[in-house]
């Protein structure tokens, strides 16, 4: 046995193992991935070489021999950061695991959101096999508010459908989408939100898109102010979204652009696949080269999903675009589209279905998304009617097949198109995480990113054969992808040889709680006297123009 001197003394001449070398007293990690192909979309790294994991980090990343209590071969497949979805609707469990199954490690809902964020994180602690988080709802806080419904429980996506359902059932009116808030409704709104953000939500989730008639541009900005003061992100569903032939998407874009740019405030752009997408990108392009943090999404499919009764779906909407139910709308619970008659009646017995709505615009723009820098891809997943459990059966999958398929769609389509592999990840995992990192959430700093140091947050995957299972075919939608055979989170397989594997290693992201409220009221005669002349104002040097906080 070599004579070895205490670790003080050590020489690298007479401890070769302290000092990167081969011996037999060299380091045994967690697991160790052999010979795949490891790819960094922050740094460019891209070789073979071999990944060494403990405790739930990268530890080691080289082209030496290395040992693992456990062993991958990744001969001839691609060693990625794990994908994070800044979209992901459902707290469904069946549904996350379909997410999972697509190579997403992390995920959370910066669009519709949550209400009782403190509630909403206790409730989910432990059962998630993804990371996970939540934005602060405007939609609900709303529906609290505007149409007087008691939610006393941690609410999210999941259940908004029903909720929408319920805000009208009263009076048929569903306040939260149509009715503008007064001054004292506009801060019981506030209220709730800064609660939740003081409760460490990601950010302030807008779906103004779903309510153009009922949100006014000043509760839109009083919103983003909101989340400003609290230095976070608003994502935002723009007013007038699924607009194909006309320029109304890029106002409702320069709506949220203003005020964020204003604000000097995160901005989180759902979904850009409207017509006028380009031009909203290439305004990014220019905030972001100003130093402002500004980002935006898309789903690699030409058709999207929403309950039945939205207002975007009815018919005077559809009329104006040219289109026709029957060619455009399909239920996925009955497997077929729907005529006029079909979209009325169910409408009004079942308003909260989901319908796959396809938009033909999108056939000609999607190629181009795959080559937009900082243009993220985020699922917007979906949930099936009730949950199906980790171990159901996916045939019994009733949704847009985005949940169980987008991130390898966006891979298959990228490899048709012959965009570069280190630009797809990019988008995939570390452009997400640059983004949502730089408002603050450390949590995402230590991932998307393949470096030693990073959590070990890990994607798995056969560049030449990844592809969706899924497609719009009933039975068809839930199908898991192929060539994606690991996934790992936190340093333990959730996907091990193209199977789930039932661990729950998913962790919050989750801003720290804060004690003390940060919101600032309006009151009308305050903003009068800030913004407006005033008696005795041109004795001095004018009126004051400024925030107002």
């Amino acid at each position: 046995m070599p004579n070895v001197k205490p670790l003080g003394s050590a020489s690298c001449a007479m401890v070769i193992f302290l000092c990167g070398g081969t011996s037999l007293f060299a380091q045994t990690y967690d697991v160790a991935i052999l010979n795949g192909r490891v790819m960094d979309p922050e740094t460019g790294y891209d070789q073979v070489a071999n990944v060494g994991i403990s405790d739930g980090w990268i530890v080691k990343i080289t082209t030496d021999p290395i040992e693992g209590s456990d062993v991958i071969d990744a001969t001839d497949h691609v060693v990625a950061p794990g994908f994070i979805d800044s979209h992901t609707h459902s707290s469904q469990k069946y549904a996350l695991n379909m997410s999972m199954m697509d190579g997403v490690t992390s995920a959370y809902d910066g669009e519709v959101g949550a209400i009782h964020i403190a509630d909403w994180y206790a409730r989910e602690e432990g059962k998630w096999s993804i990371n996970y988080g939540t934005c602060v709802s405007h939609e609900l806080a709303r529906m609290v508010v505007m149409d007087g419904l008691t939610i006393d429980q941690p609410s999210d996506a999941t259940e908004v459908f029903d909720l929408r359902a319920l805000a009208s059932a009263e009076d048929g009116v569903a306040d939260w989408s149509v009715t503008r808030a007064n001054v004292e409704q506009l801060n019981q709104i506030m209220a709730i939100i800064d609660k939740g953000l003081q409760e460490g939500a990601l950010c302030a989730g807008s779906t103004v898109g779903y309510a153009g008639t009922g949100i006014s541009t000043y509760e839109q900005f009083e919103l983003q102010r909101t989340a400003a003061r609290y230095g976070r992100a608003t994502g935002v569903h723009g007013r007038f979204h699924t607009s194909s032939q006309n320029p109304e998407a890029p106002l409702g874009f320069d709506e949220v652009f203003t005020n964020a740019y204003l604000l000097d405030a995160p901005l989180l752009y759902s979904h850009n696949n409207d017509y006028g997408w380009w031009e909203i990108e290439e305004k990014l392009q220019l905030a972001r080269a100003k130093g402002l943090n500004m980002w935006s999404e898309y789903y690699p499919y030409t058709a999207g999903s929403t309950s039945i009764a939205s207002d975007q779906l009815k018919p005077e909407a559809i009329g104006a675009l040219g289109l026709e139910y029957k060619d455009i709308m399909y239920d996925p619970s009955e497997d077929k589209f729907l005529t006029d008659e079909e979209y009325a009646s169910i409408s009004a017995d079942d308003p909260g279905r989901a319908v796959i709505v396809f938009n033909p615009a999108r056939e000609e723009w999607l190629p181009q998304w795959l080559r937009v820098p900082h243009m993220v891809v985020a699922s917007d997943s979906m949930w099936h009617s009730e949950d199906l459990g980790a171990d159901g059966d996916h045939t019994e999958f009733a949704g847009h097949p985005r949940t169980s398929g987008s991130h390898s769609t966006v891979l298959k389509l990228a490899r048709d198109n012959d965009v570069e592999l280190m630009f797809t990840l990019s988008q995939l995992s570390y452009w997400p995480a640059l983004h949502m990192g730089g408002t603050g959430v450390k949590f995402l700093d230590v991932r998307g990113r393949m470096q030693e140091g990073m959590a070990a947050d890990i994607v798995i995957f056969d560049p030449e054969t990844v592809a969706p299972g899924s497609d719009y075919k009933a039975k068809m939608q839930g199908t898991p992808p192929l060539g994606i055979p690991h996934v790992m989170v936190n340093g333990v397989f959730t996907k091990r040889d193209n199977e789930p594997t039932g661990e729950l290693p998913g962790q919050p992201m989750r801003f720290p709680v804060e004690d003390a409220s940060r919101q600032v009221k309006v009151d009308t005669q305050v903003w009068l006297n800030t913004f407006t002349l005033q008696d005795g104002a041109l004795d001095g040097v004018g009126p004051s123009f400024g925030r107002g906080d």
